[in-house]
């Protein structure tokens, strides 16, 4: 489950058609090359169509190396990377893992591909052995791409699971084949003119593996086709009205797993921008350096990372007037962030929406969005909102359920797990979303609460979320997130976990006090306050709410 809370923190826009007009001439341009109608959903011959269509334009830099590589780089590289796949036997269903900081590389292995039908699988890159192990049995890939840095881990893991898989390491290594090496042996065949991508049905081919695990529950890999991330995908840039190039520098700061990287490198070919990326870790130092170097006019990150990014203490190190747009995504948006981001952000369109992997984008409209709604509805989608125990829908305004959703970029289920994809899916097709939402007359959805997060106290149901707002008013908190510690008579015991402001003394009894006057006596932290120098994040950089029940009961609560 992804949040996207977009502000609007200049003038009054409206959604545009414009990235539409745009793919249409691009697929038509295709579908008239090879004849075949669905080819405008083809991701791979749409990105070979792009690279061939600007040779000269800067599609990526590595920050940490100042390496660049031209559309024709990255045309010439993917075709031989292609080649290599097929002589090395690759072909349409097969699995890539590709676990690495984003080296410039990584997209071409991704391209590549695309090409073919071969589906790519983004991991986290700092998972454990035990981790990798679980993670290659799910996903059964035939070619591991990874830093050298985590190859003896890679390896261990796969002989765990009695797994032979080629490993190739994305900088130089002693041990396994580096990707230039692997592209110098295998890739030799057929010249950019020669090469032809392999033909699919665009609809059934699945080319694309998110990990996604809503807030609790096991890992699990959401299957993407070709025509749903066609499809999804754009809605991101319905925002804007220009194209090609609708910005001219996008810096990516999201790891690879996770679907904003995917946007990233996927639409910056198609859409003609340049990638600002890095292949070094991304401390807020270097996201900094980057910033300030390379002057990028767009960001996609979580609001965790630019709560630090904007924190008082350190912002003055970053010019960030270069940005004119900006998206936060991951989860909700705080009053003092929104507050930050106007006295650093002067020039830049800051947006807040709502979408799940699950139908790849967003899923309702965030442009123009009415002050505290995460938008209205788009065209390609049907909503419904419906009582989560009763399943009946919900027809009035005001009254909050969970939404579901149907429409054209609706995921094939998760890889491999039947069962969790008949949990999501009803029989007649509708998409479970998990998330409480309710509408006002005017159809303005408004977020209330992940429906898996809700802590139940005496039969009483608290939202996380809404005590976090409460207690993030606070001007010695910087961060908080609440979670609860199970009691065997009252059921759930709320639990805030603050990060206090730097230089800044706080007491437990202060944020006790904020709660008590605000909210209902059923909603009290009875569970008890924990100071904390971070929260606990998952790779992409959200809260880690599993992570964060464990630790709850195991530190001391004032």
């Amino acid at each position: 489950m992804t949040i996207i809370w977009v502000l609007k923190m200049k003038y009054q826009k409206h959604a545009s058609d414009a990235i539409f007009w745009y793919l249409n001439e691009l697929g038509s341009r295709v579908v008239a090359n090879t004849g075949i109608p669905s080819d405008r959903h083809h991701m791979g011959k749409l990105i070979l169509q792009s690279l061939k269509d600007a040779p000269e334009f800067i599609m990526q830099i590595d920050g940490a190396t100042g390496e660049t590589d031209t559309f024709q780089d990255a045309l010439e590289k993917s075709v031989e990377c292609a080649n290599a796949f097929r002589t090395i036997g690759l072909k349409a269903d097969d699995v890539i893992v590709v676990m690495a900081p984003n080296f410039n590389n990584l997209s071409i292995s991704i391209y590549a591909a695309f090409y073919l039908g071969i589906i790519v699988a983004g991991v986290d890159s700092t998972l454990g052995i035990m981790e990798l192990e679980e993670t290659f049995k799910l996903r059964l890939p035939k070619v591991i791409f990874c830093e050298k840095e985590r190859e003896e881990d890679v390896a261990e893991a796969l002989r765990n699971i009695k797994m032979d898989v080629k490993i190739v390491t994305y900088n130089k290594s002693e041990k396994n084949i580096s990707f230039v090496e692997f592209i110098e042996k295998y890739g030799s065949g057929t010249t950019v003119d020669e090469f032809k991508p392999a033909d699919l049905d665009p609809v059934e081919q699945l080319c694309l593996l998110v990990p996604t695990s809503g807030t609790t529950g096991t890992t699990k890999c959401a299957a993407l086709t070709h025509t749903n991330l066609m499809i999804g995908a754009p809605y991101i840039w319905i925002l804007s009205t220009n194209f090609p190039t609708p910005i001219e520098r996008a810096i990516l700061v999201s790891p690879v797993q996770w679907l904003s990287a995917t946007f990233s490198i996927i639409l910056s070919p198609i859409m003609r921008f340049t990638r600002i990326q890095t292949s070094l870790p991304l401390t807020t130092e270097h996201t900094y350096f980057l910033i300030n170097k390379y002057k990028p006019s767009y960001m996609m990150l979580s609001p965790t990372l630019m709560t630090t990014l904007v924190n008082p203490e350190e912002r003055d190190k970053c010019d960030f007037t270069s940005f004119k747009v900006i998206i936060l995504a991951g989860s909700a948006v705080t009053q003092t962030l929104i507050e930050s981001l106007k006295n650093v952000t002067i020039n830049a369109e800051v947006y807040i929406g709502y979408g799940l992997s699950e139908v790849v984008s967003f899923a309702l409209n965030p442009v123009s969005v009415y002050p505290g709604s995460i938008g209205r509805p788009l065209t390609h989608f049907q909503y419904r909102l419906v009582d989560p125990n009763t399943e009946e829908d919900i027809c009035e305004p005001n009254v909050t359920g969970e939404l579901w959703l149907k429409g054209p970029s609706s995921f094939k289920g998760y890889y491999n797990n039947p069962q969790a994809t008949a949990e999501i899916y009803t029989v007649d097709g509708w998409i479970k979303s998990g998330d409480l939402l309710y509408r006002d007359e005017n159809w303005n959805f408004f977020y209330v609460e992940r429906l898996k997060m809700l802590l139940k106290y005496r039969n009483h149901h608290i939202s996380p979320t809404e005590v976090e707002s409460v207690i993030i008013k606070h001007p010695g908190v910087q961060d908080v997130a609440v979670t609860g510690i199970p009691d065997d008579e009252c059921g759930d015991l709320a639990v805030a976990c603050v990060v206090p402001q730097h230089n800044t003394t706080i007491t437990a009894q202060e944020i006790k006090d904020l709660v008590k006057e605000s909210l209902a006596d059923t909603k009290q932290l009875r569970g008890g306050v924990i100071f904390m120098k971070q929260l606990p994040l998952t790779s992409t950089t959200k809260v880690n709410r599993a992570m964060l029940k464990k630790i709850v009961r195991e530190m001391k609560r004032e």
